[in-house]
């Protein structure tokens, strides 16, 4: 019995959907992470001769960054889980005004699903007695433990992962010579973002190929069209 459990758990480990909630926000944070700073850092080198006001203003977009991108996931999740509440609401105070409509429903979705419709009843009416609400909340609004939404985890998985991304360029514009920065800012960022394109893509069990084609295609586009805006000003920053 315990090597049939033992073989069940293998079986079901590489199936990665419980990693998609915290995954999304720290690859959307390191990513924008690695971008943010390293634009912001490219835009800068290309309008300065000297060191200082490129580190202050990388600085000071790996600060605001990562608490902007905490705050916004937190709000942003949070107001999907306020709408996740309020359906849980409406769906308790619908089960007790019209429990047999909403077992009709029930049975209708298990039907649509490939079900007899005499199977699909009986189901709705198990699942009912067992525990109505949760069946109600997992097949009707689509609602389950791994989709429902957490704000905190992911603040924290985003604000955390900005900053990891963002201190990479921000570390070469301490130590490399300031006059290729643009391009060791590029190239570095560019290795960054192979490397955040990988691991995703390994943790969530998709195409490292794809994945790191997409993340540098867009980082490339991000970063040149900064750098084209700090050389078209040609503004001397210092």
């Amino acid at each position: 019995m315990v090597e049939k459990k033992d073989e069940l758990d293998d079986y079901l480990a590489p199936h990665y959907i419980n990693r998609s909630n915290w995954l999304r926000a720290a690859v959307l944070g390191a990513n924008d992470g690695i971008l943010s700073t390293a634009s912001i850092a490219i835009g800068v080198a290309a309008a300065s001769d000297m060191r200082e006001p490129v580190i202050l203003a990388t600085l000071a977009g790996l600060v605001a960054g990562a608490l902007s991108m905490a705050a916004g996931e937190y709000v942003s999740v949070s107001s999907q889980t306020d709408v996740e509440k309020a359906d849980i609401e409406r769906e308790q105070q619908e089960l007790t005004d019209m429990p047999e409509i909403e077992l009709q429903r029930l049975a209708e979705i298990y039907e649509n699903r490939g079900l007899k419709k005499e199977t699909a009843l009986t189901v709705a009416k198990e699942l009912t007695e067992h525990d109505a609400l949760g069946a109600h909340i997992r097949d009707e609004l689509g609602i389950n433990e791994i989709s429902q939404a957490k704000p905190i985890q992911a603040a924290f998985a985003s604000g955390a992962a900005f900053t990891v991304g963002g201190l990479l360029p921000f570390l070469v514009t301490l130590f490399l010579p300031l006059k290729s920065m643009e391009y060791s800012l590029y190239g570095f960022a560019l290795f960054f973002l192979i490397i955040l394109g990988a691991l995703a893509a390994k943790t969530g069990g998709s195409s490292i190929g794809k994945a790191i084609i997409r993340i540098t295609f867009w980082g490339t586009v991000a970063m040149g069209l900064t750098a084209l805006v700090g050389y078209l000003f040609n503004v001397n920053v210092g």
